[in-house]
């Protein structure tokens, strides 16, 4: 019998989530039934203060009454005030398409702490004085406490200046590392919240603690500078028990904690972590343990208005790789090939000696001689050394804490037996953003660049979308992520990851609206002369993050309540380049990045590439005020709305007068001039036809290799199918020899490079100053696999995927692709097959949503659906005729789809 059910309900994009403190949390779920048609026409959400009384029904907290709507995301939260500690007990019954009233699971969400005079914690350091200059040993603090009978609830809530990391009773608090993650920390600084109910004992309890430096206190920057946020590690935390009768306890951190100097001598984001066993104190975190030779704290005047709870995703473990072989090198050196690219570190199990010291060496590539070759780390050490205590009967384990590596091979030194793949294993870090997308075709070397996308992502997604993960800089460049938002966004979910991340932008916007290069912005405090915008300086691509990136979440998450809380920096960026652009309206002052490593080798079938700077300035000033216009639409600003269209116009014109000749040529005749005219829509519709031709003339003229950098590569592949240019597309994606997508394959990459020929036909390798091998700005193709390949791609009058365009264009000499998308009302298909002279299109559409689906055909006569006629299908309400297209418009429900020639 046909079920609709409903459930994946959530509540500001997460599962039950602890510890929050948005007073109006937005509330979703979906839909899921194995029919044709279905959806939704009202629900009703009952919120309450118990579960009891959610299952009874009485006493609700807030109930919004039968309302007639389709909307079943981002359904704001409309209740009384919410409290802190407050947890919420709720569910929704939803009202199909038949009156059939559905009912969900409960669900629930907890409040964190709403002020900052719901702190009675007190920020607290270590009492003795370091070297600050230099890496210092990580600090252990404990603190004793009782717990009565009768314990209902433990809720610890904590964040510190630095890392930490929190112990309960000798066990560790929590899955998360790398807390209290990286935000703009003199504006925002979160805090975790921890459910250790489980954790305590009656009687004697421990609450302990190591703090490291991570962002806030170690090397960061290109300069080899410290201390940039602050120069003393702190933490801040406060643990509430609840009992039966209702009475609470707070433990929190203040004078009676107790402190000493770890076995961690040291832990840095750059130079690794240090750690001696022989220093070890066993049992410290527990009960029985004397501490008495340990030092005090003393309390650290630092605010707390600052502190917020937790937003994005926490960083975790994922993945657990052993080493694929273990190699000698010419130098002999023990390399471990774990044959993956990747982020994290590596567990180590040993036996040998006291004050045997082993060293783990970090890096991305060999040599051509088959060395280890660390020299594009610049001065990042990636380096982990651990001295073992001599245990007589058993092995030690080691794995670091307040750091991370990006890596796939491992030097080893001072192991005193031959290594095995099973003394180590390779933990793979990154923010955990749920696998969202999945993409596979009929060539494997394709497949194998979405994988590359995959793992590029999944490094540089920890806690911030950095540029790299391995060499000294690791930072949010705001180029890098607006250029690959979109792809994210199918691979992973990255809503909140990028909500969190766009709070920071906001924050370090300086007062003129400039947006900093990288966000959190460090390079504002390290003195790196051009590169730092505290002078007022923003740059075109990498600003425009503040209007590209909400845009996106909006358009592929529904959420309009981020584009409201970043409209006014978005505003301020496009304000910040009226201020700078000249009274034409062209963009040409000002420090800028250009399109960023656009290839410029030295084969004579490639026309050097030099777009020049103002013209992609003046392109980005059109394309942000046009897209800011939109979003003073959505939200009803009419007068910003006609303001910034207005301007818009203004800066298109402006740019086709000083750029695009009468003939048609734009700016230097390269890829990216063409690429960015085309896809922002600068051109008078009559020129478009026209440039897209000189666009595909340039790129055949070069023998179908690509030459765009940073700026022109997202959008490049996308031009082409627009105008027509599908296959010259696929003979860039299908191109094997430098520059291309696949020559790095065909080189063995396993993750994106940050350039084309980061290691060059001949062997050899890029400027080691700049050659990451790990570096996701050129995986931005990735949509295009996802949009036109497998075709899965957003109604764009029709945000969150309620309305799913499903429009494959095949080509390359693909038999097939498919995709899988789970967006917010579910899990989206599209697969495609080539054979013979048959074209099938199987489609999945979620319930409570629609799709429109684009078939190649000369007639819909010659599609059939499971073998009957269009014209008898049920779920499809319209079928046009477009040119050589046949498009229909269905409703939700899983459609087979046959197209003959004949």
């Amino acid at each position: 019998m046909p079920t609709t059910t409903i459930s994946n309900l959530t509540c500001e994009y997460q599962i039950n989530p602890l510890g929050i403190d948005v007073l109006q949390p937005q509330l979703s779920w979906q839909m899921q039934s194995d029919q044709r048609g279905v959806y939704q026409t009202a629900y009703q959400i009952v919120a309450a203060s118990s579960e009891a009384n959610l299952a009874s029904g009485l006493e609700p907290l807030w109930d919004s009454g039968k309302v007639e709507s389709d909307q079943s995301i981002q359904v704001a939260y409309g209740g009384p005030m919410l409290a802190s500690s407050q947890r919420i007990y709720w569910k929704v019954w939803v009202w199909d398409e038949a009156d059939q009233k559905l009912e969900s699971p409960p669900a629930w969400w907890e409040m964190g702490l709403l002020s900052s005079s719901d702190w009675q914690a007190d920020w607290i350091t270590p009492d003795w004085d370091e070297d600050v200059s230099r890496p210092q040993p990580c600090p252990l603090l404990r603190r004793t406490f009782d717990v009565a009978t009768d314990l209902v609830s433990a809720r610890v809530y904590a964040t510190s200046l630095g890392l930490y990391e929190l112990r309960l009773n000798g066990q560790r608090v929590g899955d998360a590392v790398l807390t209290p993650g990286w935000t703009s920390y003199q504006h925002r600084l979160q805090y975790q919240t921890y459910d250790v109910t489980g954790l305590m004992h009656q009687g004697d309890n421990v609450l302990g603690a190591i703090l490291g430096d991570g962002w806030y206190r170690g090397y960061m920057g290109f300069t080899g500078e410290r201390n940039l946020y602050g120069d003393q590690l702190a933490l801040l935390v406060q643990l509430k028990l609840v009992y039966g009768n209702g009475r609470t306890q707070i433990i929190s951190s203040d004078d009676q904690w107790r402190a000493t100097p770890g076995p961690i001598q040291t832990s840095d984001i750059y130079k690794g972590e240090i750690f001696d066993a022989r220093l070890e104190k066993p049992g410290w975190d527990n009960t029985g343990y004397d501490d008495s030779d340990w030092q005090g704290v003393r309390r650290l005047d630092h605010p707390k208005e600052m502190v917020v709870a937790q937003v994005g995703p926490l960083v975790r473990r994922h993945e657990a790789i052993r080493p694929l072989h273990i190699l000698h090198s010419p130098k002999g050196e023990t390399i471990l090939d774990f044959g993956q690219n990747m982020v994290g570190w590596v567990k180590m199990r040993a036996c040998g000696p006291k004050g045997t010291t082993i060293t783990l060496r970090h890096a991305e590539v060999l040599d051509q001689q088959g060395n280890l070759y660390t020299e594009n780390l610049r001065i990042a050490d990636q380096i982990a050394r651990y001295t073992l205590q001599g245990l007589p009967d058993a092995d030690e384990q080691f794995e670091p804490h307040f750091t991370f590596y990006g890596f796939r091979f491992v030097s080893v030194e001072g192991f005193l037996s031959e290594p095995t793949p099973d003394d180590f294993t390779a933990v793979v870090l990154h923010s955990d953003t749920p696998p969202t997308g999945t993409f596979e075709c009929s060539n494997p070397l394709i497949n194998q660049l979405q994988h590359n996308i995959v793992w590029g992502q999944k490094g540089n997604f920890v806690d911030v979308p950095t540029d790299c993960p391995q060499r000294d800089e690791r930072l949010g460049w705001t180029g890098d992520a607006q250029v690959f938002i979109r792809t994210a966004c199918f691979n992973m979910d990255v809503a909140a990851f990028f909500t969190k991340w766009l709070r920071d932008l906001s924050a370090d916007q300086l007062p003129n609206g400039s947006v900093p290069f990288v966000v959190p912005d460090v390079i504002a405090k390290t003195g790196s002369g051009e590169l730092s915008a505290a002078d007022g300086g923003g740059a075109a691509a990498w600003g425009d993050a503040a209007i590209i990136c909400p845009w996106t979440i909006y358009r592929c998450y529904g959420d309009k309540r981020l584009l409201a809380e970043q409209y006014e920096s978005m505003a301020g960026w496009v304000d910040y380049m009226r201020s700078r652009a000249d009274e034409d309206y062209i963009w040409r002052s000002d420090f800028q990045f250009g399109d960023w490593l656009d290839y410029r080798g030295e084969d004579d079938r490639l026309p050097t590439p030099v777009t020049n700077n103002e013209l992609i300035a003046t392109a980005f000033y059109a394309y942000s005020a046009r897209l800011l216009a939109d979003v003073a639409q959505v939200l009803g600003k009419v007068d910003d709305a006609a303001c910034y269209t207005d301007l818009a116009h203004q800066v298109t014109a402006a740019f086709n007068n000083e750029f695009v000749t009468p003939a048609g040529r734009i700016g230097p005749n390269t890829q990216t001039a063409y690429v960015l005219a085309l896809h922002f829509d600068l051109l008078p519709e009559s020129a478009r036809p026209l440039a897209a031709e000189r666009l595909a003339a340039e790129i055949s003229r070069g023998g179908y290799h690509l030459t765009t950098g940073f700026v022109g590569t997202p959008y490049l592949c996308h031009v082409l199918s627009r105008y027509g240019y599908t296959d010259v597309a696929y003979k860039l994606l299908n191109q094997e020899d430098c520059p291309s997508w696949l020559y790095p394959v065909k080189q063995g990459a396993t993750t994106i490079w940050e350039r084309w020929d980061g290691i060059k036909p001949d062997g050899s390798f890029q400027d080691a100053g700049m050659n990451s091998f790990n570096h996701y700005a050129y995986g931005a193709v990735g949509d295009w696999l996802y949009q036109v390949v497998a075709g899965i791609d957003i109604d764009p009058d029709v945000p969150g995927y309620k309305r799913t365009l499903i429009q494959p264009q095949p080509g390359g000499g693909l038999t097939y692709a498919k995709a899988s998308l789970d967006a917010m009302y579910g899990r989206i298909k599209s697969k495609w097959t080539l054979e013979d002279d048959m074209f099938q299109l199987e489609v999945t559409i979620p319930a409570n949503s629609e799709a429109v689906v684009h078939l190649p055909a000369q007639a819909a006569a010659n599609i059939t659906e499971q073998g009957q006629p269009l014209d008898q299908i049920e779920g499809i309400s319209e079928i046009q005729q477009v040119g050589e297209t046949v498009v229909l418009s269905v409703s939700s429900g899983q459609y087979c789809f046959a197209v003959s020639k004949n």
